[in-house]
């Protein structure tokens, strides 16, 4: 984002010194700190907490209690109770909290928003969402479930956030079905869900994710309304590529929309919020929905919640 925001990255920690060394190296980092609490304890505005899952909570709620914006990796938090309290504690403190969904302050999914809104596909009728990524390997803190492992916490966690944002919507989930590979960590996990709809008539949708290593890498959108039907393809990087393929009576509309970074827009958008303005649209509040459907999935599954 160099150019586009006034943000300066002052220090770094890593378990690893030879690591944060490495980092401070190649983005110019001004100080390697002994630890995390050092960082907590900084001259800084803001951290940003990237670490496993299961660590998100209690470095969270140590950087708001020292004063601190924070923004975090997804999923927010290893269950929704964790989440209720790490939103609560950045009201308490009158702090910024964000969970890093980059891709939802990309203009790509902005425009997804807005059609949906203006009834260019009518009314919604079926939502579905994919994201497969085959790259992980055993050992990888994302099979464990001590630190928050599963295709559902890694993967599927846009998945879910993806439907919320289109419908404006929270789900029920009708059911679930998980395959394994360590213990209580789900590979891949697929959920049907139901959105309330107007007139009584509920969108059902679809979630698949997996981290299986025969699985094609894909992720992608398909919203059907009875009017139309838009699909997106990456809404996760469009970066890295993407396309919007809108069909309804008027024909075919194919759009590419920008290729700048979904980080970009993401530092963006959190530096405003920590000056004021109201630019945090991946807030706690909805960190806290997010992994209610989450934990709703998992027990649907016949799965323990994550961090309990």
């Amino acid at each position: 984002a160099e150019g586009r925001v006034d943000v300066e990255l002052t220090c770094v920690a890593a378990r690893d010194r030879s690591r944060a060394e490495a980092f401070a190296a190649e983005h110019g980092v001004g100080a390697m700190l002994a630890d995390y609490t050092a960082v907590v304890d900084a001259d800084v505005d803001a951290i940003y907490v990237p670490l496993p899952i299961s660590l998100h909570e209690p470095w969270t709620l140590a950087a708001l209690a020292a004063g601190k914006h924070v923004l975090c990796e997804k999923a927010l938090a290893s269950n929704a109770a964790e989440a209720r309290r790490m939103a609560d504690a950045a009201r308490a403190a009158d702090r910024v909290l964000m969970e890093a969904f980059h891709y939802r302050y990309h203009p790509l999914f902005g425009r997804v928003i807005e059609l949906v809104a203006n009834g260019a596909i009518g009314e919604l009728r079926r939502l579905e969402a994919v994201f497969c990524v085959p790259h992980v390997h055993p050992g990888d803190i994302r099979l464990d479930y001590a630190t928050g492992g599963g295709a559902l916490m890694d993967l599927g966690c846009y998945c879910v956030h993806w439907l919320r944002h289109v419908t404006g919507r929270e789900p029920r989930v009708l059911g679930a079905e998980a395959t394994l590979g360590p213990p209580a960590v789900d590979v891949t996990m697929t959920a049907e869900l139901a959105f309330p709809g107007l007139a009584g008539i509920d969108a059902s949708g679809h979630i698949r994710c997996s981290l299986a290593p025969d699985e094609p890498m894909q992720a992608r959108l398909m919203i059907e309304g009875d009017a139309g039907t838009l699909a997106v393809t990456n809404p996760l990087a469009p970066q890295m590529g993407h396309e919007l393929l809108l069909a309804n009576a008027d024909g075919e509309l194919r759009e590419q929309i920008d290729r700048t970074p979904t980080y970009t827009y993401q530092l963006e958008a959190f530096a405003a919020a920590v000056r004021g303005a109201r630019t945090n649209l991946t807030d706690g509040e909805d960190a806290v929905r997010n992994m209610e459907t989450i934990d709703a999935i998992y027990a649907a599954a016949g799965l323990p919640l994550r961090g309990t």
